[in-house]
């Protein structure tokens, strides 16, 4: 992978500084790119379809906890994605991995541990700090995996209408907001139902809000 095509999101420009230079640490010929908000990310998957890694922080404008990561998981399964974060509470890590993140970098860390991390991740391995890769799983995190399994076999349409019960849209509001048929948006929500294992809108949005997440009060970085 030695001309591997990155995207680095992060709202810290100090902090892209440093993930590109562990990025160029294992990837010396890497092509990057920066976003500075999730908006702006989704553009540049649209127009560099040739993008491999991406660096998703975990708190940034426009991505809400999980919802970012399970939305690219969804849209964009070849995606590698790598959580990056200065909140390092141990549930929110296995979390990202649970979801389906190839790795979760503390901000924390040093750029050699960074360097590492993505060395794994090219390998094929999944990465987080040491003390937590070595906690085993809990019944929340089976329930975890299971969600992810359900959200990833969505449409990207069909993830877009969950989204959008779960912010409380009626029918006819989310069929304006996508500019499709209130018919369409009906099957869209019956197929969501039936994914998820549930039988009513309000379970299916209980269920996206899994993936929101409150940031850490210290969470400056």
């Amino acid at each position: 992978m030695s001309d591997a095509q990155v995207i680095i999101a992060d709202d810290h420009p100090l902090f892209r500084t440093a993930l590109k230079q562990a990025v160029y640490e294992c990837i010396p010929d890497a092509a990057i790119i920066e976003a500075e908000s999730f908006n702006e990310l989704l553009a540049n998957i649209e127009t560099q379809p040739s993008l491999e890694i991406v660096f998703l922080d975990l708190h940034m404008p426009g991505n809400d906890g999980f919802t970012g990561l399970t939305q690219l998981r969804n849209n964009h399964p070849d995606l590698t994605v790598i959580m990056v974060s200065s909140d390092e509470r141990t549930d929110v890590m296995r979390k990202a991995i649970n979801f389906g993140a190839a790795a979760f970098i503390p901000k924390s860390v040093n750029l050699a541990t960074i360097a590492s991390a993505v060395d794994s991740v090219l390998n094929g391995e999944t990465w987080l700090p040491d003390d937590i890769e070595k906690l085993p799983d809990d019944e929340q995190a089976q329930k975890n995996k299971q969600l992810a399994k359900q959200l990833a076999h969505l449409t990207p349409q069909q993830y877009n209408v969950l989204s959008l019960i779960a912010d409380g849209q009626l029918n006819k509001q989310i069929a304006g907001i996508l500019n499709i048929k209130e018919n369409t948006v009906k099957k869209h929500v019956s197929a969501i139902l039936l994914q998820l294992g549930v039988n009513n809108r309000t379970l299916a949005g209980i269920a996206y809000q899994q993936l929101t997440l409150n940031p850490p009060q210290h969470d400056v970085l």
